[in-house]
């Protein structure tokens, strides 16, 4: 799959840098139910797999990240957790872990609106994403038949945000940490 991934990664990349009405047709997708939106079909279905089913986890989560990353096509090695505990120590604001947990809530039929608001953090501040192991979160995630994998991604998270701010209360102050402050 990861290969498979990273090639569907290369193609948004390659539509950000060739083609601002195809990433225009994937941002506005993200106002329809995943997958649903015909405009969007034409970036994402030739990654989909003709045995898969409209309803299909790792197709929604194929439409989830090609919208998502319409809104903010910066890449980074960084979780979303980790990059929003950043966010958060960048910005001394209790409301982005207030946002973080909003998210970790999230069922599978509202998460993508919950992760369009912290993607739209991340732009604000100009800070990529690890895209690729976002979708592999997405595909558990968006399974609504998988609340325990569910779960365990949810676990991944708050271990990824919570190690990510207690490394930043540990980090003596430097130049550059006082600098993003």
């Amino acid at each position: 799959m990861s290969n498979h991934v990273d090639q569907f990664i290369g193609h948004l990349d390659r539509l950000h840098e060739r083609d601002r009405g195809a990433l225009a047709i994937l941002r506005r997708s993200l106002g329809f139910a995943l997958g649903a939106y015909p405009p969007a079909f034409a970036y994402v279905e030739r990654f989909v797999g003709m045995d898969r089913k409209a309803s299909d986890p790792f197709r929604l989560a194929l439409y989830l990240v090609a919208g998502l990353y319409a809104l903010h096509p910066e890449t980074s090695a960084k979780s979303l957790a980790s990059g929003l505990a950043e966010l958060m120590h960048r910005r001394n604001s209790a409301s982005i872990e207030n946002r973080f947990l909003a998210t970790l809530g999230a069922d599978p039929e509202n998460l993508a609106e919950y992760l369009r608001h912290v993607v739209t953090l991340f732009a604000a501040d100009k800070l990529g994403i690890d895209y690729a192991a976002l979708f592999g979160d997405l595909v558990i995630w968006l399974n609504p038949y998988a609340a325990e994998n569910r779960d365990q991604v949810r676990q991944k998270w708050a271990r990824d945000f919570y190690g990510t701010l207690a490394r930043y209360e540990t980090e003596p102050p430097t130049a550059a940490n006082l600098a993003t402050n």
